[in-house]
């Protein structure tokens, strides 16, 4: 458009150029393009009462020319005038050359009211020009009076907008929008959905420990006479619940004292004194040797076995028709339970739910996101703090990796020595006791020599590659050839006299091997190990045979506890008939402990080991397909096919039958148990879900890397999860493609093991093998190789007394207080930033979940908006209450500072960028 001075003095416009005729059929102007602006109510006034539509600003922002043409119409008025300089000079010439573009409308506003008040009322101006008359057209001259360079402003008062509130309604639920408190507080309707969704899961498993009594405090064998349990249970998260009007569970009462747990034969006393490190010691080695040696004795008379109950107290116990045993009062006629115990059917309406939670899409997301973030802000804090890390850990005197405690959390005992170790012994009983009897096979009894005669074989022949026990790339993926590695020269004869404890021999080879790999341990001073024996089920004296064998060969070290593994084979005893239901393999596992827990002295042997015994787990090939024969699953009195039950089936019975038992051991004082099975090594990854469930930790849970919901939820309730990254690489997963170094770095609570020594490693001390192999491929450092040997021990099942020496005294505390570098090597920073990033994950779902909760309840109950509710950022630790919003105000330069190890108030790295 042209506008020049004519020769009447006037102005004119030239539209030749400019297709800005009505008629023009050249591409339209941007402010012809946009749609017209709002007509005002009064016509002879400007725009006094303009209509704002949310989704409208939205289509024109995704647009640049739409977002020009409203802008430009918005500051010029309506209509738009052309603002044209006083003084002379060069003609302006506007390129209108915008595609146009079909935009979609609401219906909730006229076509000709569009004009965005946000943008009105931003203090932009107009020329003065002339208001046109209602309807005409509009003049396109400027201001005779304005003589200026400059163009004079003037504010268009539209006045506050005025919305229409049940618009506004539908375009919050549209938006998502459900509270704007301030930058940092607008968390979106479908958020707040994933936040309480997530608590709930949350909560299940909360429920879940509490009542099996798997927390801290709920074992005697933590209380030494200086631990007091905290107000605040271990492992539970802030219920919502309690939080909202709802009253709280009912808390499971704790014992107001527990006599100090006695550890017998007792642990080592602290070896290092201060003392002049010129100076003569004050003993020789020979002294400290024999002394070691007398501290370490078993002697039975020294055993202290209880009784019964005191009358008041006495209980009974009975298996119900659930296939759960039950305790009850002995006068009690009408047999309610002493214990919750939840049902079957609750127990998978719970799994229903949880599995509905991480199978969901928006979930599956969020966490994933969650996951990339965490691992991403550690990538952060490694950069700001590796050397910071460096530099604390060579303050530390004394202790470095290799002198800080380790704990195999996964071994099995069967195969817990090394080949070369196995064929040495074998020789060496050749040598020696070749005319001893051994085993019993085909009518005959057979010494040792008779046995390699058999197999046409010398102590000579044999060598590692002829007992071929090792997990060879044909063992990838077959778990069946797998279990055959135990088997020495591919004999189970062999196995049964040397790897069993029950046989001919009663075992002892076996328990002389285990003395020697206790030897080790004991040399090494600094790894420990958590033995899995197994329990099968066939018949209720297996307990009893496998205690005596402890007893009988003084098994006891102060570097071993033991756990019993329980192999899910209902299928294989039922087709050799040896069990005629599932019921009977659960009468067979935990009759005796109950009747233990009742009468010790009617089982002592078994009471005495019990003591050194952690907790349960529940193995097999976990990759076997599991066919759902039944839509809904029997009793196990009414399992009789032979088609064995699913993973979640065995779990429950384990889980069920071990609550009442830990509840009625916790009221008598007697250590209780945790539930750490195999889970998450291969197969279906509802497994895992069954264990996030029941279970204190578990055993491999490489499958978690298909599952980020889950994974999320293992990371916030800090699940401890034994990996075995050299096993996983012969049976299922690639060493390079394991999620180990990933889970570390987000924040899950991992720890390295062995698994089976035997099958997968090579030296004299399996474990650090497996540390050097995973420090040299994941490039980890020493604080990262702490940090896994500190895990390890949190998550053992040794008693407080010993982790107290271990980690330091308040090891149980989270943060920096529970840290002792001195002890774990591993630096207060790294601590702090592990606890404090927790602390915001936990507290974002906590606290948003929260107020899903209480708009719930206000929704139901209109008196109870009323009610004053606690501030939840009080509730939640103020900032700690929500990362993601704290994060987000803080990157646009609101909110609270962030509060990152590393990093000083301005945001600068410490020793970086100033003073």
């Amino acid at each position: 458009m042209v506008i020049h001075q004519g020769s009447d003095g006037h102005d004119h416009t030239n539209n030749s150029q400019s297709g800005l005729q009505p008629d023009s059929t050249h591409a339209p102007s941007p402010a012809s393009s946009a749609p017209p602006s709002p007509h005002p109510k009064d016509k002879s006034l400007p725009s006094a009462d303009p209509f704002y539509d949310y989704r409208a600003e939205r289509a024109h922002l995704v647009d640049n020319s739409a977002f020009q043409a409203e802008f430009h119409s918005a500051a010029l008025a309506h209509p738009p005038a052309v603002v044209v300089p006083a003084a002379s000079g060069p003609i302006p010439l506007i390129n209108t050359t915008p595609a146009p573009r079909i935009r979609t409308r609401t219906s909730s506003i006229s076509n000709d009211n569009l004009t965005s008040p946000r943008i009105a009322n931003m203090g932009l101006g107009v020329a003065n020009a002339a208001v046109p008359p209602s309807g005409g057209p509009s003049p396109l001259v400027a201001d005779p009076v304005s003589d200026s360079d400059e163009f004079e402003i003037k504010k268009l008062d539209h006045g506050p907008p005025k919305l229409d509130p049940a618009l506004e309604a539908a375009e919050a639920i549209d938006a998502g929008l459900t509270e704007v408190e301030g930058p940092s507080d607008s968390v979106t309707a479908e958020l707040e959905a994933l936040y309480a969704s997530f608590q709930r899961c949350l909560d299940l498993r909360d429920k879940y420990m509490r009542l099996s009594r798997q927390r801290l405090e709920d074992n005697p064998a933590n209380y030494d006479g200086d631990y007091t349990p905290s107000p605040t249970p271990s492992a539970s998260s802030t219920s919502l619940n309690k939080l909202a009007s709802n009253p709280p569970p009912p808390p499971t009462p704790l014992e107001p004292a527990f006599k100090p747990w006695v550890i017998y034969p007792p642990p080592p006393v602290p070896f290092w004194k201060e003392r002049d490190p010129f100076a003569e010691a004050p003993e020789t080695t020979a002294e400290i040797t024999e002394r070691e040696e007398k501290r370490r004795e078993f002697h039975w008379d020294q055993v202290a076995i209880p009784g019964k109950e005191d009358s008041v107290k006495r209980k009974r116990f009975a298996l119900d028709s659930n296939g759960v045993y039950q305790v009850y009062e002995v006068d009690d006629l009408k047999d309610e339970p002493l214990y919750e115990v939840p049902t079957i059917k609750e127990y998978f309406q719970d799994l229903d739910d949880v599995l509905a939670v991480i199978s969901d899409g928006p979930a599956k997301s969020f966490a994933w996101r969650r996951l990339k973030y965490l691992e991403s802000k550690w990538n952060l804090y490694v950069l700001l703090n590796e050397y910071n890390e460096m530099a604390e850990m060579k303050r530390v005197a004394h202790r470095d990796f290799y002198n800080v405690r380790k704990v195999d959390t996964h071994v099995h005992h069967s195969a817990c020595m090394n080949q070369k170790h196995l064929l040495r012994f074998i020789k060496m009983k050749m040598k020696r006791c070749s005319n001893e009897t051994v085993i019993y096979r085909d009518d005959h009894y057979l010494t040792l020599r008779q046995v390699f005669e058999s197999l046409n074989l010398t102590p000579y022949d044999l060598s590692i590659d002829t007992m071929d026990m090792h997990a060879h790339q044909n063992s990838f993926h077959r778990f069946d050839r797998f279990n055959n590695t135990y088997n020495p020269i591919g004999e189970s004869r062999l196995r049964e006299i040397f790897l069993k404890t029950d046989n001919h021999v009663e075992g002892r080879y076996l328990a002389e091997i285990t003395k020697e790999v206790f030897s080790d341990l004991q040399h090494s001073k600094y790894q420990m190990a958590e033995y899995r024996i197994s329990i099968y089920g066939r018949n209720t004296g297996e307990w009893d045979k496998l205690a005596k064998w402890i007893v009988k060969n003084k098994l006891f070290s102060d570097n071993v506890r033991w756990l019993i593994q329980i192999p899910r084979l209902y299928d294989i005893f039922k087709k050799s008939g040896g069990v005629q239901s599932f019921e009977e393999v659960v009468r067979n596992i935990f009759e005796p402990l109950y009747e233990v827990t009742q009468d010790p002295s009617s089982h002592p042997e078994l009471h005495v080991f019990l003591q050194r015994v952690i907790g349960f787990d529940s193995v097999d090939d976990e990759s076997k397909v599991e066919r759902r024969l039944y839509r809904k699953f029997p009793l196990p009195k009414d399992w009789t096919t032979t088609q064995n039950p699913p993973y979640s089936y065995w779990l429950y019975y384990l889980f069920a039958n071990m609550t009442s038992l830990n509840n009625w051991r916790h009221a008598r004082g007697f250590n209780t148990f945790w539930l750490r099975p195999h889970a998450g090594e291969a197969g279906d990854t509802d497994h895992l879900t069954s264990a996030f469930l029941t279970s204190h930790s578990i055993s491999h849970g490489i499958l978690l890397r298909k599952v980020p919901a889950l994974q999320y939820l293992y990371y916030l309730k800090q699940i401890g999860i034994a990996m075995s990254p050299l096993s996983n690489n012969a049976l299922f997963l690639t060493y390079e493609r394991n999620p180990l170094p990933n889970f570390f770095r987000t924040g899950l609570n991992v720890s390295l093991s062995t698994d089976d020594p035997l099958q997968f490693h090579f030296t004299k001390e399996p474990l650090l093998e497996e540390y050097s192999v995973a420090a040299q491929i994941y490039k980890f450092s020493p604080a990262d190789m702490c940090e896994l040997a500190r895990n390890s021990c949190l998550q053992s099942g040794f008693e407080m007394q010993v982790k107290r020496h271990w980690l330091g005294p308040n090891w149980f505390v989270p943060g920096v207080e529970g840290n002792e570098i001195h002890k774990s090597n591993v630096p207060d920073l790294r601590i702090e930033y592990r606890h404090q990033t927790l602390r915001e994950e936990q507290g974002m779902i906590a606290r948003s979940s929260w107020r899903h909760a209480q708009r719930e309840i206000e929704s139901q109950d209109p008196a109870a908006a009323a009610a004053p509710h606690p501030d939840p950022k009080l509730q939640f630790g103020g900032a700690l209450g929500g990362s993601a919003e704290v994060v987000g105000a803080a990157a646009m330069g609101s909110g609270p500072a962030l509060k990152m190890p590393g990093l000083k108030a301005n945001g600068n790295a410490d020793g970086v960028g100033g003073h």
